[in-house]
């Protein structure tokens, strides 16, 4: 080979590497840190976002909450003050008396963790000892009506305080109507 094939051989390796370096050279890095303050940006959104999404999601159920317990303080308050209302000198229930407590047998049976007493009132006509002994009955059976409707004896109490404990002072039917009861009450 001559000095020309040389010449050739070396511009022809020489050429290509001229060329592959100074084209790689060229090539400029790109900044990350724009980039990487926008994602910071966009995470702290994200999370202001989801932050914001989670006391709204937390009101909602804290708002849901305090409805249940009101909708149940209702329930029980409307249990407790529906009483079972009988006959002068009886303590038979009525159909009256048996709707009410089919009502509370039912609401019992839904809330098996509630216990109750049984407060059985007189007009104040009778003894003393009378009334507390009508009352006592007036309980009773309110106690077993509901215990034939499945609600277990044990957990209802029965207390008499005959004329003890009267609704209405008043000296009339009216009055004593109102005071022979069976009142029950969540314990």
């Amino acid at each position: 080979m001559g000095k020309k094939g040389w010449v050739l051989l070396a511009l022809l390796l020489v050429i290509p590497g001229l060329l592959f370096t100074t084209a790689c050279s060229k090539k400029a890095v790109k900044e990350a840190e724009p980039m990487a303050e926008k994602t910071v940006d966009d995470d702290a959104e994200a999370r202001e976002a989801a932050e914001k999404a989670r006391q709204a999601e937390l009101a909602r159920q804290q708002a849901l909450e305090e409805e249940r317990l009101r909708q149940e303080a209702a329930v029980r308050e409307k249990f407790e003050n529906e009483h079972v209302y009988f006959a002068f000198d009886s303590a038979v229930l009525d159909m009256m008396a048996q709707d009410v407590i089919k009502g509370k047998a039912s609401w019992l049976k839904e809330n098996r963790d509630v216990n109750v007493t049984i407060e059985g009132h007189c007009d104040e006509r009778g003894t003393v000892a009378y009334n507390l002994a009508l009352g006592d009955s007036r309980a009773e059976s309110v106690k077993a009506y509901l215990v034939n409707l499945g609600i277990p004896a044990s957990r209802i109490d029965t207390v008499s305080y005959g004329e003890e404990q009267p609704v209405d002072p008043g000296q009339n039917e009216a009055a004593w109507a109102k005071n022979r009861r069976a009142v029950f009450v969540i314990r």
